[in-house]
């Protein structure tokens, strides 16, 4: 068994390069075998992976940074017999971990995951990319990619920012038209956004879906329609307290096995675990067990069935 530590240095506040270092070494006195690999570029931890599973012996893999350094071991392990894969949380955003509730702290724990088991989770396969998270696309997927514009001016950051991305993109407008089809559900029509949930929290905390679960095989599915100012405000609030169906006049929530399309009238983007694509043509479809998660010692998220 191969260990591979996965570390962003550029996510968090500072580079946690030595603070990883420290631990692994701490931690590997007289165990197996275990690498520190810092990532150089978008996409270098899946590669790191790839390369590193075409040996074909066990490769236990820990993400060592935030959403976005999961994400990427994440598309580097999907599919991979011999490759798990577990967040160990060194970023700012950690919003897959979040869906643990309390049991979330012990992806922090090097011994738990250390001493864990590995289970299966489903994942969403988006236009190539692989989320273990939630997908979405409409005016969330907006705000969310253009926030990083507005946080680098002086004066500006956090929260701030957030707030400056939504008010600039409610004024551009806060529906988009688009057509979206999943099982039985076809409309065309402007739509405000469309969540595809496999976990539970993106956004910084915004919580869509209280009952999604990575490894049922569903997709929980939100689609809200157009709304203006005053409802928008009303279907935020609910929306991000996972109480949406509190809205069936706005929001349409479906459980699918089935295939989510969305057409654009022109590109637009998707926001896939915090990661942006841009495409006029969206799929989405579960892909059951398609990935193998370590799971800490002592977490019992997954036998309770919470």
């Amino acid at each position: 068994m191969k260990h591979l530590f996965i570390v962003n240095p550029v996510a968090g506040d500072k580079d946690k390069t030595d603070f990883v270092r420290e631990k692994v070494q701490a931690a590997f006195h007289g165990r197996e075998e275990a690498e520190v690999y810092v990532t150089r570029a978008p996409m270098d931890a899946a590669h790191k992976i790839a390369l590193e599973a075409a040996s074909g012996q066990p490769l236990h893999v820990y993400a060592c940074g935030g959403d976005g350094t999961f994400n990427e071991c994440v598309c580097g392990a999907a599919l991979r017999e011999n490759v798990a894969v577990a967040p160990f949380p060194t970023g700012t955003g950690n919003d897959f971990c979040r869906m643990f509730g309390a049991e979330q702290e012990l992806f922090r724990d090097l011994d738990a995951l250390l001493e864990g088991t590995e289970h299966p989770i489903d994942l969403i396969e988006c236009n190539g990319r692989y989320s273990a998270n939630i997908c979405s696309v409409g005016i969330d997927a907006r705000i969310g990619t253009s926030v990083h514009r507005y946080s680098k001016i002086p004066l500006i950051g956090g929260a701030t920012a957030y707030v400056v991305s939504a008010a600039v993109n409610m004024f551009k407008g806060i529906a988009t038209r688009m057509r979206v089809r999943c099982g039985d559900f076809d409309r065309e029509d402007k739509i405000t956004l469309v969540c595809a949930c496999n976990g539970r929290f993106y956004g910084g905390g915004f919580n869509p879906s209280l009952s999604a679960r990575p490894d049922d095989g569903e997709m929980d599915v939100l689609v809200a329609k157009k709304v203006n100012l005053i409802q928008f405000a009303a279907l935020i609030g609910k929306y991000a307290a996972g109480k949406a169906d509190e809205l069936p006049q706005i929001v349409t929530h479906l459980k699918s096995r089935d295939t989510l399309e969305i057409d654009f009238d022109r590109e637009d983007v998707v926001n896939v675990d915090g990661e942006a694509l841009y495409a006029k043509h969206v799929t989405m479809r579960m892909l059951p067990g398609a990935l193998k998660l370590i799971v800490p010692k002592g977490m019992r998220f997954f036998e309770t069935g919470a």
